[in-house]
């Protein structure tokens, strides 16, 4: 009968990455574009698991399964904002410094039939006390440019974390595990 057809609705290069450590490179790939606002008193679990589901709606067509993640960053109740310029990066940076955040990265699958399977991972990070000149080191780098919480845990930043505890793929933006699970369970080929 063959593999079924998986389409990644994501544009992201470290999720295809993640993808291809599973054996799998998705036939297509079809970046959602959705409004990505949290919703009044939205608690950051719930929003992850939103937008994992929204995106892998929007991103279907045809008869494949669509594969599609969100991954937010937050201290407490509060997801803080992908950085899209330097001053909401240091922001963020200066917030974590010292204190644990979460990491909650959720996925969703779409079946051709529309019946949408979902997991979600949590992972604790812990980082350093961060110097002003650290942080100063890191924004110049360059890496923070789009990460949630204005960090990439798969570049320089992991010298700054002190302690992780859960899905290091999941705090890069795909829970290999949940990932491997759901795509089993729906028939796809995974040692």
């Amino acid at each position: 009968m063959g593999q079924p057809t998986l389409v990644l609705a994501s544009a992201s290069p470290r999720r295809r990455e993640l993808l291809a450590r599973l054996g799998l490179t998705p036939a297509a790939i079809n970046p959602a574009d959705i409004d990505e606002t949290p919703h009044k008193g939205e608690l950051p679990r719930d929003y992850a698991k939103r937008m994992a589901r929204e995106k892998a709606q929007a991103a279907a067509s045809g008869d494949g399964h669509v594969l599609a993640g969100d991954t937010v960053v937050a201290a407490g109740r509060r997801i803080l904002p992908k950085a899209e310029d330097e001053a909401t990066a240091r922001k963020c940076l200066e917030l974590l410094s010292g204190r644990r955040h979460r990491v909650l990265s959720a996925i969703a699958l779409r079946a051709p039939d529309g019946a949408i399977r979902e997991r979600l991972s949590e992972t604790v990070v812990m980082f350093k006390r961060l110097s002003s000149a650290e942080i100063d080191a890191y924004l110049a780098s360059g890496e923070w440019e789009g990460k949630a919480g204005g960090y990439a845990i798969q570049g320089i930043a992991e010298g700054l974390i002190s302690r992780i505890q859960g899905s290091h793929s999941g705090v890069v933006g795909l829970p290999l595990y949940e990932t491997r699970t759901l795509l089993r369970a729906a028939g796809f080929d995974i040692a």
